[in-house]
C-alpha cells in the first residue's frame, strides 16, 4: 500500500460531515489494487469466469495496470455474480453471490477507503462488520441494558433484508457523502450487476445488495444507520448487528408498542418489511441475541438452538461411517469445537454445556467401537488401550454400539484422560 494512500485513509478517518472528492485516483492506484488482491483468501470459490486467485496472479502487474486504467476511465463493467445457495442452521437456504476474483479485489479496494470514511459517523450501537467491534461486544452492551432493568426485548427480523434494500434510497445516502461520480457509478453497477443462476439464466437486480462480496456489509450498515439514528432520537436502548436488531425496554406493554411503531416506520422510511413470524416482544431469557440467552439475574448462556446445533454437529462429526483416519477425525473435531468454544465460551452460564460432556464422549466411544469393526478388531484395540484378562471378553458382545459406549470396560479403555491425550478435548473442561 502506498504511503500516499495510507495518509489519505488516515485523513478520511478524521473527516466528519465532509464530502469525499477525487477518490477514484487514490482508491485504484496499482499498489492499492495489489494489496486488495493479496488480502483475498486463496480458497474462495471462483466466480462465473472460473478464475481462481492463483490463476489471476499470473501476469498480475499487467492485469492490475490495465484494470486501473479501465476504472479511471469509468469503462469497467462488473461480471455477473455466481449464485450459490448455502444451508442455514435451521435447514433453509441462504443465497450467496460469488463475485469473480477481479470484482472481489475492486470491492475490497472500495471497502477499505469508504469504510474508513463512513465508520466514524456510524452509531455506537451498531456492532456488526465494523473494525474493532464484535458480536460479543453487542451482547455485552445488551447485558448492560438488562442490568438496568430493561429485561423485555423487541426482536426485529427484517424479511430478506439483503434482497430488499432500495437502490434509490441507498444511492441517495451515498451521494450525501461522495461527490466523485465515477465511484457512485461503479457502486451502482455492482448493485445492478446480474446474477448468474448456473442454468444459463442471468437475473437482473432492481433491489438488494448482493451477499458474498466485501462491499455488501458496508452498504447494509450505511442503509440501516438511518434506523439507528431514529432509535437514538426516540431515546431507545438497542443493539444492532447487521440486520439483527434488538431494542430493550422495561415492560411488555412498552415492547409491543415499540414493535408496532418500528414496523410502520421501517416500511415508510426504508421500504423494509418486518418478518412478523420471527419478530416479537419477549423476556430476555426467553429469546436469543446472536446465539446467547441473557438472564435478568446476570448469567449469559448459549441459546437452546445453539446447544441443539452443537448436538447435531457432534452426531455428524462422530459418525463412524466417515471415510476418515483417526487423525482426520481428531483434526476436524478440534477445528469445530475450538471455533465453537471461541465464540460460545463468552457465556458465563455454562451448565447446559457442561451437562453435554459425558454425552459427547459417549459419541466418541461409540464411533471408535464401530470403527473397530468386529470381535477380533475390538479385542486388539482394547489390548492396545491396556485392557487385560477376562475384561477382553467384552469384544464379543452383541449389544449395540450406543450401549457399549457406556460399558465400564470401554469407558476404562477410552477414559477421559486417554481421549484428551489423543487430542479429543472439550475446551470448557479445560477452562473450568
Amino acid at each position: 500500500m502506498t504511503t500516499r494512500l495510507n495518509r489519505f485513509i488516515q485523513r478520511l478517518r478524521e473527516l466528519t460531515g465532509e464530502k469525499l472528492t477525487a477518490l477514484m485516483g487514490l482508491i485504484f492506484e496499482i499498489d492499492g489494487l495489489r494489496e486488495s488482491f493479496l488480502r483475498q483468501d486463496a480458497n474462495k470459490a471462483p466466480g462465473v469466469d472460473g478464475i481462481r486467485k492463483q490463476d489471476y496472479a499470473e501476469g498480475l502487474d499487467e492485469r492490475l495496470a490495465a484494470l486501473s486504467q479501465r476504472l479511471r476511465r469509468n469503462a469497467y463493467r462488473p461480471l455477473p455474480a455466481r449464485r450459490s445457495d448455502i444451508e442455514k442452521d435451521n435447514g433453509s437456504k441462504r443465497p450467496l453471490d460469488i463475485p469473480t476474483v477481479q470484482d472481489r479485489l475492486i470491492q475490497q479496494a472500495l471497502h477499505r477507503v469508504l469504510n474508513a470514511a463512513f465508520d466514524q459517523e456510524m452509531s455506537a450501537q451498531s456492532w456488526g462488520f465494523r473494525p474493532g467491534r464484535s458480536a460479543h461486544d453487542a451482547v455485552t452492551a445488551a447485558r448492560g441494558y438488562v442490568a438496568e432493568g430493561k429485561d423485555w426485548v423487541v426482536d426485529i427480523d427484517l424479511a430478506s433484508f439483503f434482497d430488499q434494500v432500495n437502490h434509490d434510497r441507498l444511492m441517495h445516502l451515498l451521494g450525501e457523502r461522495i461527490s466523485d461520480q465515477r465511484i457512485m457509478t461503479l457502486i451502482g453497477r455492482y448493485l445492478r450487476a446480474p446474477m448468474d443462476t448456473g442454468d444459463g439464466r442471468q437475473v437482473r437486480r432492481s433491489r438488494g445488495t448482493p451477499q458474498g462480496g466485501p462491499l455488501s456489509p458496508l452498504l447494509a450498515n450505511l442503509y440501516l444507520d438511518v434506523l439507528d439514528r431514529e432509535l437514538v432520537r426516540r431515546g431507545l436502548s438497542f443493539v444492532r448487528y447487521a440486520d439483527d436488531i434488538a431494542v430493550f425496554v422495561s415492560s411488555e406493554r412498552a415492547a409491543k408498542r415499540v414493535l408496532e411503531r418500528l414496523t410502520r416506520w421501517l416500511h415508510q422510511h426504508l421500504d423494509l418489511e418486518v418478518n412478523a413470524a420471527k419478530s416479537g416482544a419477549h423476556r430476555t431469557e426467553d429469546t436469543a441475541l446472536l446465539g446467547f440467552r441473557i438472564h435478568p439475574d446476570g448469567p449469559v448462556s448459549p441459546a437452546p438452538k445453539a446447544i441443539e446445533r452443537l448436538k447435531e454437529r457432534v452426531r455428524m462429526l462422530w459418525d463412524a461411517r466417515q471415510s476418515l483416519t483417526t487423525q482426520q477425525l481428531r483434526d476436524q473435531w478440534q477445528r469445530y469445537i475450538t471455533g465453537w468454544w471461541n465464540y460460545y465460551g463468552y457465556a458465563n452460564g455454562r451448565r447446559e454445556v457442561h451437562a453435554l460432556s459425558g454425552w459427547i464422549r459417549r459419541h466418541m466411544r461409540k464411533c471408535f467401537w464401530l470403527r473397530w469393526h468386529n470381535r477380533h478388531g475390538r479385542r486388539k484395540a482394547l489390548e492396545r488401550l491396556g485392557v487385560r484378562g477376562r475384561a477382553l471378553g467384552v469384544a464379543g458382545s452383541r449389544r449395540g454400539a450406543w450401549f457399549m459406549a457406556r460399558h465400564v470396560v470401554v469407558n476404562q479403555a477410552l477414559k477421559t484422560a486417554t481421549l484428551s491425550r489423543y487430542g479429543l478435548i472439550l475446551p470448557w473442561t479445560l477452562a473450568g
